[in-house]
């Protein structure tokens, strides 16, 4: 192969993270040109239905969409000529349709009514895959939220060992995330609208044609498709696009605070947890790298600059645009495919992620008992007065710091502590005693469905 040579498909060499996934396989340039093909043929079938065109020009064009072998590298090649793929891919369906039926072909559309309804499919097949690999981490997700609802780390902010929290309300929160993004994902699919508006947005090649009610051909060239039915042609009112944008955007981001949230904890010096088969690396054979999580994180730093580019064509001018238009189709696709294969790599992450509680609960020590600190200013100011318990307790934790010493034996020295009614010092610096209302918030996260 020369590098000149046209290659018909992309498989993903540099794309680690959504390669072989089935959202890459959904937004091929064949499952592409197969959404092409159906939004043809529907377009067809819902003008026969109306009795716009003969039934037979139906039957002809959905088998020739179906059954004749288009070539995938000859048209984009060809594409060159008129910018996209319609112009080329319509001569070559109304070839195979043959002389009597050929007429029927796209007859009325533009190229925009037929590469955006094709999109909508296409977007459309890769939302039902990325929703099931949500729903399949959201399972992953509550088993361990349950099974560690007690399970006690320290909580960290802004890089540093704060107080005690458990890894099943961590969980629970990776969790509303995932949910969330599919309650986006979601409402978007159900909106997703066919694309009719022929040359400038008014239908009117439409009517000449015969077509006296407009709507009732959008309608059913929508149920056709498995499409909503949009109010207005939309090829300059972009919605759907930048709802579609945000919330695979935002599905990104919700899976990557997970990914970013393992990646830390799988550190060789904390380890709390541990991809469950992690991978090797080429020059340390010793290594066991948080791959799923490395790859999800990727896709999470670069769907938002997708979606930038996809909200920044937004301003389309007139009826149709120049650039505008054609500025959306590759960062459009790489946004599905980054967010199908981040939710794949999720669903795998979660299924295998391995918990260490052992470390987890050796870690609440690494302060020396300073971790609970705020519950012991909150206990003794009471009994001592704010004032001289914060001095107890800044001259306790110096001293347990610097003497390397657990502050719960420090402060049983201090003189002020020994004779203070109903304190126990060792209930009082247990951080497994204080999590708070963890435990009921992940119950309460995981009465979501």
């Amino acid at each position: 192969m020369t590098p000149a040579e046209p290659v018909a498909d992309d498989f993903g060499l540099l794309a680690p993270g959504r390669a072989g996934s089935p959202a890459s396989a959904a937004t091929s340039d064949t499952a592409y040109l197969r959404a092409l093909l159906d939004a043809e043929a529907a377009l067809t079938r819902a003008q026969a239905s109306l009795g716009l065109v003969p039934a037979g020009a139906a039957t002809a064009v959905t088998f020739a969409a179906g059954d004749a072998d288009f070539d995938i590298t000859s048209i984009a090649l060809r594409a060159r000529s008129g910018g996209n793929p319609v112009i080329p891919l319509v001569a070559d369906l109304t070839a195979a349709v043959g002389a009597e039926f050929g007429p029927y072909v796209h007859r009325g559309a533009t190229s925009q009514d037929i590469l955006d309804s094709a999109t909508m499919l296409v977007a459309s097949r890769t939302l039902h895959l990325v929703l099931n690999d949500l729903e399949r981490t959201a399972r992953h997700l509550t088993r361990l939220a349950a099974e560690h609802r007690d399970t006690v780390l320290p909580g960290r902010t802004l890089t540093q060992h704060a107080v005690p929290t458990t890894f099943g309300l961590k969980a629970a929160g990776w969790r509303s995330l995932v949910l969330d993004a599919r309650d986006r994902l979601h409402a978007v699919l159900t909106s997703l609208p066919a694309q009719l508006g022929g040359a400038a947005g008014t239908l009117a090649a439409f009517t000449a044609f015969g077509a006296d009610d407009t709507r009732a051909l959008t309608a059913a060239y929508a149920r056709e498709l498995g499409l909503a039915e949009p109010v207005l042609p939309w090829h300059t009112l972009r919605t759907p696009i930048a709802d579609l944008a945000g919330a695979l955007a935002f599905t990104a981001g919700a899976l990557g605070k997970t990914a970013v949230d393992v990646l830390t904890l799988s550190r060789t010096e904390i380890a709390e947890l541990a991809e469950g088969s992690g991978g090797g690396s080429s020059a340390m054979p010793h290594k066991a790298n948080p791959v799923r999580a490395t790859l999800v994180a990727a896709a999470a730093r670069r769907a938002p600059l997708l979606a930038a580019t996809l909200y920044g064509a937004l301003p389309a001018e007139d009826e149709r645009p120049a650039g505008a238009w054609h500025a959306e189709w590759e960062p459009l696709r790489d946004l599905l495919r980054l967010v199908g294969g981040a939710a794949r790599d999720t669903a795998e992450l979660t299924m295998d992620l391995r918990v260490n509680a052992d470390v987890m609960r050796e870690h609440l020590d690494l302060t020396h008992g300073l971790v609970v600190s705020e519950r012991l200013a909150a206990e003794l100011a009471p009994l001592l007065g704010r004032a001289r318990a914060k001095e107890l307790l800044t001259r306790a934790a110096e001293r347990a710091v610097g003497e390397r010493r657990p502050l719960a034996d420090v402060l049983g020295e201090e003189p002020g502590l020994k004779d203070l009614p109903g304190v126990d010092l060792a209930e009082l610096t247990d951080p497994t005693h204080y999590t708070g209302s963890a435990g009921v918030l992940t119950d309460r996260a995981l009465e979501r469905r």
